[in-house]
C-alpha cells in the first residue's frame, strides 16, 4: 500500500466538472493498493497519517498532527502509484490491485480514517476519472509505502 500525502490549505476533487468533495486545511491522501495488502497495512498507514507531525505550531515548527489542528482529509484512490517504469516508456500497472481487491481495501481504509480522525474525511469516487485541485502548503509532500516500514 502506498500513499502520497500533501499538506494543503485546500483541495477538491471534481468529476464531470462537478465538485464531488472539498476540504480546507488538511491533507490530500492519494492511495494505491497491491494485491498483498491487508488490514495490517491499513492499520499502520492510518496511524502514520493521523500521527505525522507535519503542521506548524505557534513557533512555526512542524510539530502538530492533523488531529491537533482539527484538519480534514481528502482521500483519492490512485492505482498509478504502483506504476513500474523499468522497461520502455509505457508504465505497467501489473503491481496494482484489481478493483475486486482494491475496492474493499479502499473502503476499509476510508472507514478507519473516519474512526481515527477528529476532522472530516472526504473522498473521490473509486475508479472515476477525477480532476484534483489543491494548494500544497509548504510545499509538504510525503510518500509512505507499507512495504518499507523499517
Amino acid at each position: 500500500m502506498k500513499v502520497v500525502l500533501q499538506r494543503v490549505t485546500n483541495a477538491s476533487v471534481h468529476i464531470n466538472n462537478v465538485v464531488k468533495a472539498a476540504i480546507g486545511k488538511g491533507i490530500l491522501v492519494l492511495v494505491g493498493f497491491e494485491p498483498e495488502d491487508s488490514q495490517a497495512d491499513i492499520d499502520w498507514i492510518t496511524a502514520k497519517i493521523c500521527n505525522l507531525r507535519i503542521f506548524d505550531d505557534t513557533e512555526g515548527i512542524m510539530n502538530l498532527n492533523i488531529n491537533q489542528i482539527l484538519g480534514d482529509l481528502l482521500v483519492v484512490s490512485q492505482f498509478t502509484l504502483h506504476a513500474s517504469t523499468k522497461k520502455g516508456n509505457r508504465p505497467s500497472y501489473i503491481k496494482a490491485a484489481k478493483p475486486q481487491i482494491a475496492v474493499p481495501l479502499y473502503e476499509a481504509f476510508v472507514n478507519q480514517l473516519k474512526n481515527e480522525l477528529d476532522g472530516t474525511v472526504e473522498t473521490g469516487t473509486f475508479g472515476a476519472d477525477m480532476q484534483i485541485e489543491l494548494t500544497n502548503d509548504g510545499p509538504v509532500t510525503i510518500i509512505i509505502d507499507s512495504k518499507n516500514k523499517v
